[in-house]
């Protein structure tokens, strides 16, 4: 295994459970792995030329409501095994909006090394419909087609917030990283504590599967459809 083995690290039996489920998925699997992959391929080559016409709309939409920044906003994010990659997203803030954090830190209404804020005042008017609509996300399809994200997979964390992972916690980057989960499907998303959102990532990599993430495609549309965007 890489460098974030957890073979032989005393871990709980659960958590020993999701490292080996880790390493099947890295060693074996393989009609398992060679689906997800030709379908993420697949459906995102279709998302971003079908929806090719909406790219356009929403970015002019974003320069129409705030021209200082740009249209895509880039950010490091952290993968599987901790490998870093630039990750992108339709601009939802204004420009200056991680110099502003700092400032907001007190404000923050996640546990653990998340910020998570409603009403955000970095937000921009446009970014609210966006991120209620996930439009935001719509350019990480490119990041799926290179290979750095999965559809379904945890969701990727800065380097920062990775920093501060207790080793049961960075078991989240033991498989590839998603633009879905298991915690964006629940309608309770907002309220639930990190390490809760940690345990349904963990329970996902124990019990992934082809008719698994089909599912939570479907649940996570049913959630773009109904706007439960934060």
């Amino acid at each position: 295994m890489s460098g974030l083995s957890y073979e032989g690290c005393g871990l709980p039996a659960k958590d020993a459970g999701t490292a080996d489920a880790a390493e099947r998925l890295r060693t074996g699997r393989y009609g398992y792995r060679f689906v997800k992959r030709a379908f993420d391929v697949a459906f995102s080559l279709a998302v971003l030329v079908c929806l090719s016409w909406l790219f356009a709309i929403i970015a002019v939409a974003i320069k129409l409501d705030d021209s200082a920044g740009p249209v895509i906003f880039k950010q490091t994010r952290v993968g599987r095994d901790g490998r870093e990659f630039t990750m992108y997203k339709f601009r939802s803030m204004v420009a200056d909006a991680e110099a502003r954090l700092t400032q907001l830190k007190a404000s923050n209404e996640k546990t653990g090394p998340v910020f998570k804020m409603r009403n955000d005042p970095r937000v921009t008017r446009v970014g609210r419909v966006l991120r209620k609509l996930s439009l935001d996300e719509l350019p990480q399809f490119v990041n799926v087609l290179a290979g750095d994200l999965s559809v379904v997979g945890p969701r990727p964390a800065l380097p920062s917030e990775v920093a501060e992972y207790t080793p049961r916690q960075r078991q989240r980057l033991l498989v590839k990283q998603g633009l879905t989960c298991l915690w964006q499907t629940r309608r309770d998303r907002d309220s639930i504590t990190f390490d809760e959102w940690v345990e349904l990532d963990l329970l996902y990599i124990r019990k992934c599967s082809f008719w698994t993430d089909v599912k939570l495609i479907i649940q996570t549309v049913g959630c773009v459809l109904t706007a439960q965007g934060e």
